[in-house]
């Protein structure tokens, strides 16, 4: 594949979920505009997204998120070289939105269409210039000679919907080896700080109690898959419900920030289990973790002690739903050839690789 060095602007739209995002992302892999805008406020009140609220939401706030990311970048119609969008999986309505908006403007300016999946953004966050890295020596020489992070690596994608790790071969060239066999982590996160009293979104709340907790105070499990790279929560979760209905039944105050450091600490555990158990039966020259829970502190600590590979994490501000991720996604997938006609459509169920 033939790569140009930089120049090719890519304008990335983001709705699969609660969060309308726009972006510029230029070919060096620069981050030129980067605008979000999140309707947690919008869902908390019922401890989780609700789907029709979000989708009318993402139709008020498309466009004045995407003529933001246009102005912030500082660029026209005519600078850009193709629109990117998220085309699944999330919620359907949620994409729609996105979708359409896509569509319009590239039958409008005459612009290449590209549909991406979302996953694939959460990976390629990774590859942005801005992207943070843990433990990267290698890296030390200028971004315009950063070629990204090497091939093979391993992949966690780790979010409310998606806990898997893949093996990374090259651009496109993804193979699953495990995921979740029930609730992903972070929605764990989610139904554990729901159980706790602790609101939504479940992640920032659970790490924020957990601060002030003992990891160690309750002993929660961590299960088992027999030998895979599979992950299960369900368990977890559910012991922690236990915990809740005995103490609770007991009369005794909920020892809150104990269950939610203990709960972060099982979580934790189960993750780097997994990615060490495939770090020895595939190969891999780093490790990139990417998704809402990598913003998780404990665990990027706790990866960094653990994993002997260079650990590449993206910074805060790429690692939740964004359109920056969107936008370097598709710029790989455009120098690739991709173009997607006026009958792409959302695929809610999308699956990565």
């Amino acid at each position: 594949m033939t790569v140009p060095v930089g120049g090719a602007l890519i304008l990335g739209i983001e709705t699969s979920c609660d969060e309308t995002a726009a972006a510029v992302v230029d070919a060096s892999r620069v981050v030129r505009s980067n605008i979000v805008a999140s309707q947690a406020e919008l869902h908390a009140a019922y401890g989780g997204v609700f789907p029709e609220m979000a989708s009318r939401q993402h139709i008020r706030d498309i466009w004045p998120v995407v003529r933001a990311a246009m102005d912030q970048a500082g660029v026209d119609w005519q600078d850009l070289a193709g629109i990117a969008v998220t085309r699944g999986p999330g919620l359907a309505g949620s994409l729609l939105v996105g979708v359409n908006a896509a569509k319009g403007l590239a039958l409008a300016r005459g612009l290449p269409l590209i549909g991406v999946n979302h996953m694939a953004g959460h990976l390629y966050s990774n590859w942005l210039h801005s992207a943070g890295r843990i433990r990267v020596p290698s890296l030390a020489r200028p971004e315009s000679e950063d070629p990204g992070p090497p091939f093979p690596h391993l992949l966690l994608t780790v979010s409310g919907g998606h806990t898997e790790i893949w093996q990374v071969r090259g651009h496109g060239d993804l193979e699953r080896l495990g995921g979740t066999l029930d609730d992903a982590a972070g929605e764990a996160f989610d139904k554990a700080a729901r159980m706790l009293g602790l609101g939504y979104p479940g992640g920032p709340a659970i790490e924020a109690a957990a601060r002030a907790g003992d990891p160690s105070a309750f002993a929660l499990p961590v299960a088992e898959t027999e030998g895979r790279f599979d992950f299960s929560f369900s368990g977890l979760k559910t012991a922690v419900l236990r915990q809740v209905e005995t103490i609770e039944a007991a009369g005794e105050p909920l020892p809150v920030a104990d269950l939610a450091a203990s709960f972060q600490a099982a979580v934790v555990r189960a993750l780097v289990m997994r990615l060490r158990r495939a770090l020895k039966a595939r190969e891999a020259r780093a490790v990139l973790v990417a998704g809402g829970v990598s913003a998780n502190g404990a665990l990027r600590e706790a990866l960094a002690a653990a994993i002997d590979r260079p650990l590449w994490i993206p910074p805060l501000a790429l690692c939740t739903d964004n359109a920056a991720m969107i936008a370097a996604a598709g710029w790989w997938a455009f120098v690739g050839g991709q173009r997607d006609g006026m009958d792409l459509d959302v695929d809610p169920g999308l699956r990565l690789g």
